[in-house]
């Protein structure tokens, strides 16, 4: 599984990767941050998502970064549920045999998995409010989930 509602463990994505013949392992992680936008103060992201198609949507982005770069390997978690501040809420860790394919591959994957994966986004503020943000990172005028 590439969601998970408990705690990103880089130690385990590095394991899924790392091999003698991979000299370079890059590793990106999203953490929520205490953004101070037009809705106040986030205190923590509440991720939702259709799981089967989240899922399918990370496997073909792997995919297609193997097929690129056939000798780098990928791992990533992406989280679900309630995320608090400086909390992981996604990680991609990609290793190839030198340190230029694993930070192409490892960027291509994260800005693919921010465009194209169905994962909604909740922000949750200080005042108890929340805002749905889409995949821009607009707000949008959603009261519960989108379906």
């Amino acid at each position: 599984m590439r969601l998970s509602r408990a705690p990103i463990v880089l130690d385990e994505l590095l394991a899924q990767v790392t091999a003698p013949e991979r000299g370079g392992t890059c590793v990106f992680v999203g953490t929520v941050r205490n953004d101070r936008g037009a809705h106040g103060v986030v205190t923590a992201i509440e991720y939702r998502a259709y799981d089967a198609m989240a899922e399918r949507e990370l496997e073909r982005i792997v995919a297609e970064a193997r097929d690129v770069h056939p000798e780098t390997s990928v791992a990533v978690r992406h989280r679900l549920g309630r995320v608090g501040l400086g909390e992981a809420s996604v990680a991609v860790v990609a290793a190839a045999p030198h340190r230029a394919d694993a930070f192409t591959v490892c960027r291509r994957v994260i800005e693919d998995v921010k465009h194209r994966v169905p994962i909604w986004k909740r922000e949750l503020h200080a005042d108890g409010t929340g805002t749905w943000i889409d995949q821009e990172g607009r707000a949008v005028p959603l009261q519960e989930a989108p379906q």
